[in-house]
C-alpha cells in the first residue's frame, strides 16, 4: 500500500524520528529528505525535532517553502541534479548544496553567489562506483579541478556527497563509503585554502548505518522516516 500521511502516521512520525536519532550518534546530522511529500509532512516533522529538510526538485521545493515560511529556523538542503537554469533558484532559496559535481556548475554557481551576497554551503558530489543513474565527479576528475575550485570565494566547500548505487551487496556498499572517507582524507591532507573536507553527505535510509560506520557525518534520510514514496 502507497505511505499515505494521515491522522495515525502524523502521530506515529515522532517514535520513528525517535527511532532513527538512537541510531544516530550525536556528531552526524540527521537530515529528513522530504521530496515528493507535502508541506504538511515537513510540518509534521518540523513538530516532531527536526530542522534540516532536503529536498531535490526546485520547484516542488519552493512551493514547499512558501508555504513554510513562519519556520523561520529550518536549513534547506538541495540534494537533486541541479540544472544551470536553476542555479540561481538555488542559491536564493538554499543553504547547503550537496550535488555539485562538475566544475562548470561549482564556477556558475560562484558567480552568481556573488551577485546575490550569498556563500553556500557546498558539497561535491563524487561518483565511486559505477552507476548510470547518478552524476557525479570522476576521483581522478575531482582532484584535477581542486585547484580552479579553491579559487572559488562564494562557495564554502565543506567536503563530499556520496551515493552508493542500488542493488549492492552491504559489503560492496560500505567499500563505496570507505572509498570516500578516504578520498576526503586525501583532499584535505593536501591542504587547499579554501576547500575542507569537514563534510561526508553520505547514507540513505537502507545504508546510513554503513555510511555512518564509514565516517559520514550528514545522513539523508526519507523513506525511513515517512514511508516508502509512491
Amino acid at each position: 500500500m502507497p505511505f499515505q500521511f494521515d491522522a495515525l502516521s502524523s502521530a506515529d512520525l515522532p517514535a520513528r524520528v525517535a527511532k532513527i536519532q538512537r541510531l544516530i550518534p550525536p556528531q552526524v546530522r540527521l537530515i529528513a529528505v522530504t521530496k515528493t511529500f507535502p508541506a504538511a509532512v515537513v510540518r509534521a516533522a518540523y513538530a516532531a525535532g527536526l530542522r534540516e529538510f532536503a529536498e531535490n526538485k526546485v520547484q516542488e521545493a519552493l512551493t514547499k517553502q512558501a508555504e513554510l515560511g513562519d519556520l523561520t529556523d529550518v536549513t534547506w538542503h538541495f540534494i537533486g541534479h541541479l540544472q544551470s537554469n536553476k542555479t540561481r533558484k538555488v542559491l536564493e532559496s538554499f543553504d547547503w548544496v550537496h550535488s555539485i559535481d562538475s566544475l562548470k556548475l561549482a564556477t556558475r554557481l560562484d558567480r552568481q553567489a556573488a551577485d546575490l551576497g550569498r556563500q553556500p554551503n557546498c558539497c561535491l558530489q563524487v561518483k565511486l562506483a559505477p552507476d548510470p543513474t547518478k552524476d557525479g565527479f570522476d576521483p581522478a576528475e575531482l582532484m584535477a579541478a581542486l585547484p580552479a575550485l579553491d579559487q572559488l570565494c562564494h562557495l564554502n566547500i565543506q567536503g563530499l556527497m556520496v551515493i552508493a548505487p542500488y542493488g549492492l551487496q552491504p559489503e560492496q556498499t560500505q567499500a563505496v563509503f570507505e572509498r570516500a572517507q578516504a578520498l576526503a582524507a586525501k583532499i584535505e591532507q593536501q591542504g587547499w585554502q579554501r576547500i575542507t573536507m569537514n563534510e561526508l553527505s553520505m547514507g540513505m535510509s537502507d545504508d546510513f548505518e554503513l555510511a555512518i560506520a564509514a565516517g559520514a557525518t550528514l545522513v539523508r534520510i526519507g523513506s525511513g522516516l515517512f514511508g516508502r514514496r509512491n
